[in-house]
């Protein structure tokens, strides 16, 4: 995607510096910044503090991780093994973290010749390089949804989204923004109401923030406000992104999905879940089998912002109130209309695991 007029993708590597390069997402809209992770402590730390998020961005940046790992440790399996452990845990609901992580592992494991980081850094750039490619296919599958109702509806089409699933959470072209670049490519007149989605605003910071560089008409709404939206028949379409897709086709996404879901359902109006198969796990069967982050209350209680040109840190109330901060929830099955992926758009449930190729 573009900023500025400048080609960028989120997360890459530069294989003679022996680096693996992120947008910094914590900074954004006010700042635009690029680092360098030279160290596994490094890329833990970013991935931890959000500074590189998004299911498909952390698989990326997880898999040129181990290929760091191995320049670091000089090939030594032990050691290669022992920061892919560190690295699976540090974001527990994401299976693409996993799926980035086992992906270089194995094929390390598995050669029959003394290897190189030469040659390990081919299968890093690749698995990245196949994600952005998922992404691209999502966009052109989706967009189908949105030419019908155009062809149906006409006049502009209001699309509500949640949390970030575009560009910066997946490398290049987003999941579930993927479909609604390739619309504004195609001409179809869109609007986007985008949730704030606290507590970390990843909504009005990041999804705005994209839309605005695409020139893409939006509108930032509270995250309580979009069951009044759908009641007011201003909602078309709702399309999501996920973390984790298991056997029966529950979801684990950004907390709030689930009520965004239920109003969807209660409202009518068709409710797309858009991932890669990446995200897809077959080893669960429910979501309730999905491991849920529970994040430090911090990220509720304080919020950053500017002021008077300075990023500021604002409590929002007092350090010794009790807290929660579930970072995910879970959308039952019965609630999506259908899921996007590289292969096509499933909507019959029966059909996942044919649909993905894991039969």
């Amino acid at each position: 995607m573009n900023v500025n007029g400048t080609h960028y993708i989120s997360v890459w590597a530069n294989e003679e510096e022996h680096q693996i390069g992120i947008i910094n997402q914590k900074v954004l809209p006010f700042y635009f910044q690029t680092k360098y992770l030279s160290t596994i402590d490094e890329v833990l730390n970013a991935i931890k503090t959000l500074k590189v998020r998004g299911a498909p961005a952390i698989g990326i940046t997880a898999a040129y991780a181990v290929w760091l790992s191995f320049i670091l440790h000089k090939g030594n399996l032990s050691k290669i093994k022992e920061d892919s452990e560190k690295l699976l845990h540090c974001r527990p609901t994401a299976v693409n973290l996993s799926r980035g992580v086992s992906t270089i592992l194995y094929q390390i494991e598995n050669s029959t010749q003394s290897l190189t980081s030469h040659q390990v850094y081919p299968w890093a750039k690749k698995f990245a390089e196949q994600e952005i490619w998922a992404c691209y296919q999502i966009g052109k599958h989706g967009v189908t949804i949105i030419e019908s109702l155009y062809k149906r509806k006409g006049g502009t089409i209001n699309i509500l989204t949640h949390c970030n699933a575009g560009w910066l959470a997946c490398g290049d072209y987003g999941t579930a923004l993927s479909p609604i670049f390739e619309a504004k490519r195609k001409g179809i007149p869109i609007h986007c109401w985008v949730d704030e989605t606290r507590p970390l605003n990843q909504g009005s910071r990041l999804t705005a923030w994209e839309l605005y560089h695409e020139n893409i008409p939006f509108s930032i709404v509270s995250d309580n406000m979009g069951g009044l939206l759908m009641m007011n028949k201003n909602v078309d379409f709702v399309i999501v992104g996920a973390d984790r897709i298991v056997q029966n086709g529950d979801v684990a996404n950004k907390i709030g999905t689930y009520l965004k879901a239920l109003a969807a359902y209660d409202n009518h109006i068709p409710f797309y879940v858009a991932a890669p198969v990446s995200t897809f796990d077959m080893t669960l069967k429910t979501g309730m089998d999905i491991p849920l982050e529970i994040r430090d209350s911090s990220e509720l209680q304080k919020i950053y912002g500017m002021y008077h040109n300075q990023w500021e840190e604002v409590s929002l109330f007092p350090d010794h109130y009790a807290s929660m901060n579930a970072a995910f929830d879970i959308t039952p099955a019965s609630l999506v209309t259908g899921y996007i992926c590289e292969n096509g758009i499933i909507t019959d449930k029966k059909q996942i695991k044919k649909i993905i190729h894991y039969e």
